[in-house]
């Protein structure tokens, strides 16, 4: 039986099977792509329901996995070098998980990187902007009187829809074949229904993302990943 008794985490969260994945999460954007990751290379794994409440995400148990205080993160008793291994950020854990399971990350080092590369697009563009936007337009953002930060993220998440726009031109997934990349910048597609912003930034003209959302939503994966850990 894998020992996780070095991870503080697993005093707040235990671990019922020590050596399956830990996953800590809740079923936001950035949940759902490490809980979609996990269904759909079937790889074994148990869910830790992570509020994002102060007494939660800023625990000292679960600062002692990610000192970024953010979800997801995950444990993996059978690491690369044979011992458990704790990780935070989930691009970073995307790219573990496929090359673990040896699924989802192209068969090439070309396909490799070209998908790598739509994993830094969501991580450094979609998820930052679309989640700034949904603050200002859903949260307490709403109540600032200044429209000037609304419309600039406003602007800038409609730019960054015109770029997946154009890269599915021809092509069903954004890098190809289904992989990491489609994992990551689903989840925060569907999430502009959340935050009610499809009219803001123009839904209605981009038909490929439209049809590329419905064929990621239509996976049996994604739909039990959307509420893993059930809220």
């Amino acid at each position: 039986m894998s020992d996780l008794s070095a991870f503080a985490i697993t005093r707040r969260w235990p671990a019922r099977d020590p050596g399956v994945i830990q996953l800590y999460s809740y079923p936001t954007p950035n949940g759902i792509k490490v809980s979609l990751m996990l269904e759909e290379t079937g790889l074994p794994y148990e869910a830790h329901r992570v509020t994002l409440s102060d007494a939660d995400v800023k625990s000292p148990e679960f600062l002692s996995l990610n000192p970024n205080n953010k979800i997801p993160a995950i444990i993996d008793p059978n690491g690369p070098d044979g011992a458990p291994i704790g990780l935070f950020e989930s691009g970073a854990i995307l790219i573990y998980l496929a090359e673990k399971a040896g699924k989802f990350i192209g068969t090439t080092a070309a396909e490799r990187y070209r998908i790598i590369q739509w994993v830094m697009f969501q991580m450094g563009g979609v998820g930052p902007m679309f989640g700034q936007m949904g603050f200002f337009v859903k949260f307490a953002g709403a109540e600032v009187a200044d429209p000037l930060p609304r419309n600039r993220y406003i602007a800038e998440s409609r730019r960054l829809i015109g770029v997946i726009e154009g890269a599915l031109a021809g092509r069903d997934w954004i890098a190809g074949d289904y992989s990491i990349a489609d994992m990551a910048i689903g989840p925060w597609l569907r999430g502009l229904e959340y935050y009610g912003a499809k009219p803001l930034v123009g839904w209605d003209d981009f038909p490929r993302v439209q049809a590329y959302l419905a064929r990621f939503l239509a996976r049996p994966a994604v739909q039990r990943a959307i509420d893993i850990p059930a809220r």
